[in-house]
């Protein structure tokens, strides 16, 4: 009879996987290195239309996407959009809800932190006069963006506030935000 290898699942996360890929990265470096892409068409007035399909990491190209992700962007009837689609600043806040729950189910995961239920409640607070042209004396992207969460998991409350400190100190989208990045924006003839 054959052997059953048991994989320990704790929030919808396989706990020996992860730590199977944790495990590589740290024997070779360069397989934690990958490059994720886009490609974004306008289609007109405020809408775009993003496809994500194919991305470089852990040492390849990966093909598990059959067909691409697709993504519709759009502006509310106020900022003279068809209201069809979330617009670019409230992707940017799912983009953070979204990493921020994937950090904290993995790492609650890895700790044997069950979690029952996690819930995020984002704001951003952005002053259009920049965007319109009208001012240089503020930004044009969010000027604070405030996260209040909810988690509820059985394990005590230092467990819980230890762990998302870490996650935020990890978090890609959390870095991304409150560090530059050099973006590069070239006009191709």
């Amino acid at each position: 009879m054959a052997t059953q290898v048991r994989t320990k699942m704790l929030n919808g996360v396989d706990v020996e996987e992860l730590m199977g890929h944790v495990d590589a990265i740290q024997d070779d470096p360069e397989l934690g290195r990958f490059q994720f892409r886009a490609h974004s068409e306008w289609i007109d007035g405020a809408r775009t239309r993003t496809e994500i399909q194919g991305f470089y990491g852990a040492g390849k190209e990966d093909e598990s996407r059959d067909k691409p992700f697709v993504l519709i962007g759009d502006e509310p009837p106020l900022l003279l959009g068809g209201n069809a689609a979330p617009n670019a600043v409230e992707t940017v806040l799912h983009g953070l809800a979204s990493c921020l729950a994937v950090g904290i189910a993995y790492n609650a995961a890895v700790r044997g932190i069950d979690i029952e239920a996690l819930e995020f409640e984002l704001e951003g607070d952005a002053d259009l006069r920049a965007f319109l042209g009208i001012s240089d004396e503020v930004r044009p992207g969010f000027q604070d963006i405030r996260v209040k969460y909810r988690i509820k998991s059985d394990a005590p409350q230092e467990e819980i506030e230890e762990l998302c400190e870490y996650v935020q100190e990890t978090s890609p989208v959390v870095d991304m935000l409150r560090i530059p990045v050099p973006v590069e924006i070239t006009l191709e003839h």
